[in-house]
């Protein structure tokens, strides 16, 4: 008895296959691949394009996209939001097309996200050869300008028959729902294969389930675990973004409400608690509060909970300082895991903190060390209503006093998307994340271009939220042209536009590692050379109306609350333009150290200051074994 087939081209199959697959969790089911993104060159227009034509809609939503790297963006925002559970594919053509993925993929993979890559790449018969944008190895005649995807890629293959691209198709799908394995997977595929018709079997286009498993704990593992918190004097959980894609906040507030151990956050997992939670203390590290920093000195136990520990969370090995700390950790990867020498619990967040909860019944920390943090928790609020607040409503806003703005008028259903920055730092420290979803920091990457193409996958991903992407001027200039697809698609995200003539990020560790903030400020050339004239005249906001955004200037307090009103109440892709007062910063002082290496020697005094306190710094690092 003969297997039934259908006959189609390896690009119409690959579409096929990927409209009928699903996730599913706690009996949620979701679309795997929920669309597909593109820019069409020679390389992919009479593969995917056409195949995407032919399919409609119906089976495969297609985004029109304006740049690669944004697309990929955009993906990430969409899976982010839904929990890993949900991605979208991105296309392109050959050459410049596809190593424009290279950053986004690096950023999906470092953050653990899902997303589908799907360059074009040349002839696999070669019979063209070399082609339009072709690379010529001298000594690989196999290597193309997509192998630079290789090492940004969880999993990369090159589809070079037809018949390849069953096990691929099947291999990319298991990695991108596999939350232990899962960031950009990327199939590369020859023009003129994509273009090739093969007789595929009918069961490659059946609808398939790829189940999120939520593994338990070792029992053994467990109960060390379970000592090891009955035994610590000073717990602290550190809470990282595995919380949010497990969605195990409710678990996590469940083993908080009955230990008293207090909570601090990394940028990813900022939100795992709504911020008026007793128990609360706020982002940890070099942009972390001073209440988590202090307990993260003295703490006997740190029990990371889906963090990878970057060097922002442990200020570069110089956070957690005492002598007999240990370290417990939660993670569903043994890699993460294993770090920092670590007691590990491997396995899904959700299912961990529940059964650790359980087992811990009738724990509780000292009545006085949670006496001693929620005294710390309230002098921090304390910091952060200054830092918000405006003696005078006509004045020119500090960028903490925009996000002070901001707070008065978001919902606890909002989302406020950024990346990169000065406002990293000020977001991880002040904002007061009122809901799981709403803090949307990439911070593993954290790259200039990100936050506006995030927030239409984010738009996309749950229709109807408020959504907000929080950019300075350098950031825009880098990427604003998915502006004209949140127009298109008629996406009302809110853009807030910081002026402050530069890297105000960059600048200010320029000054503290003595570089002098050189080549920082987005000014004329002086007599000297140097970048010190007189700021460049350029309007953003007249650029972001130009590719179609409705445009709202704020010159002090009083007009950016009520810009920040009328934008949120908009059905339209709405700009927020504002020009921040830098000469007087509101943000409170970095509380932790992080190691950017200071010139060893130098004439200029500033660097030979700077290195000065570099080496005071670096004597408290230490390793933990």
């Amino acid at each position: 008895m003969s297997t039934p087939t259908r006959r189609l081209t390896v690009a119409q199959a690959l579409v096929r296959f990927l409209s009928v697959q699903y996730t599913e969790r706690d009996g949620v089911r979701h679309r795997l691949i929920a669309g597909t993104w593109g820019i069409f060159g020679h390389g992919n227009v009479a593969g995917l394009g056409q195949a995407l034509l032919e399919a409609g809609e119906g089976v495969m939503p297609f985004h029109q996209g304006r740049n690669e790297q944004s697309m990929v963006h955009a993906a990430v925002g969409h899976a982010r939001h839904l929990d890993r559970l949900s991605a979208q594919a991105v296309t392109t053509s050959i050459g410049p097309g596809a190593t424009n993925l290279v950053t986004g993929a690096a950023l999906a993979t470092i953050n653990r996200i899902p997303v589908l890559l799907l360059p074009g790449d040349y002839f696999a018969t070669r019979t063209a050869d070399p082609l339009l944008q072709q690379l010529e190895h001298p000594t690989e005649a196999d290597v193309s300008v997509n192998d630079t995807l290789r090492p940004v890629s969880r999993w990369f293959d090159r589809v070079t028959r037809p018949e390849a691209l069953i096990p691929s198709a099947l291999n990319a799908m298991r990695i991108l729902a596999d939350p232990a394995e899962t960031g950009a997977v990327t199939l590369a595929l020859p023009q003129d294969v994509q273009a090739e018709a093969h007789d595929w079997p009918e069961e490659f286009f059946a609808d398939r389930v790829w189940r999120v498993r939520r593994p338990a704990p070792d029992p053994v593992e467990l109960a060390e675990a379970v000592r090891a918190v009955r035994s610590a004097a000073r717990p602290l959980i550190v809470a990282g973004g595995g919380i949010h894609h497990s969605k195990a906040e409710e678990a996590l507030k469940a083993l908080v409400d009955a230990t008293g151990i207090p909570v601090a956050s990394t940028q990813a997992g900022k939100g795992s608690l709504r911020h008026d939670h007793p128990a609360d203390l706020g982002g940890i590290g070099h942009t972390g509060t001073s209440v988590s920093d202090d307990l993260a000195r003295t703490a006997d136990l740190v029990i990371g909970v889906g963090t990878r520990y970057t060097d922002f969370t442990t200020a570069s090995g110089t956070l957690f300082l005492d002598p007999g700390v240990r370290f417990l950790n939660l993670n569903i990867t043994g890699f993460d895991a294993h770090k920092l020498a670590a007691r590990t619990l491997v396995c899904d967040a959700r299912a961990g903190l529940t059964a650790l909860t359980e087992a811990l019944s009738g724990h509780r920390v000292d009545p006085a060390y949670e006496s001693a943090y929620r005294s710390g928790k309230e002098r921090w609020e304390q910091v952060v209503d200054a830092a918000f607040g405006a003696a005078d409503e006509n004045a020119v806003p500090t960028q903490t006093q925009l996000l002070g703005a901001l707070d008065a008028v978001v919902g606890d259903e909002d989302v406020v998307i950024n990346a990169a920055g000065s406002l990293p730092g000020d977001l991880h420290k002040l904002w007061r994340a009122r809901g799981p979803r709403q803090y949307h920091l990439e911070y593993g990457y954290s790259c200039m271009g990100y936050e506006i193409p995030a927030a239409i996958g984010v738009q996309q991903a749950s229709p109807g939220t408020p959504v907000w992407a929080l950019v300075g001027d350098g950031t825009y200039l880098m990427m604003p042209t998915e502006i004209v697809t949140a127009v298109q698609e008629g996406l009302p995200i809110n853009l807030v536009l910081i002026q402050n003539h530069g890297y105000a990020s960059i600048g200010g560790l320029s000054e503290t590692v003595g570089a002098e903030r050189f080549g920082t400020a987005y000014r004329y050339r002086a007599a000297d050379g140097t970048f010190s004239g007189a700021p460049l005249p350029v309007d953003l906001a007249a650029n972001a109306a130009s590719l179609g955004m409705d445009v709202l200037r704020a010159k002090t307090v009083r007009e950016l609350r009520k810009a920040l009103t009328a934008a949120r109440a908009s059905d339209r892709p709405t700009c927020v333009y504002v020009e921040t007062d830098t000469a007087n910063p509101a943000a409170p002082p970095t509380e932790a150290w992080w190691d950017v290496p200071v010139a060893e020697t130098a004439s200029r005094e500033a660097a030979v200051r700077a290195r000065g306190e570099y080496d005071r710094q670096v004597a408290d690092r230490r390793r933990h074994l």
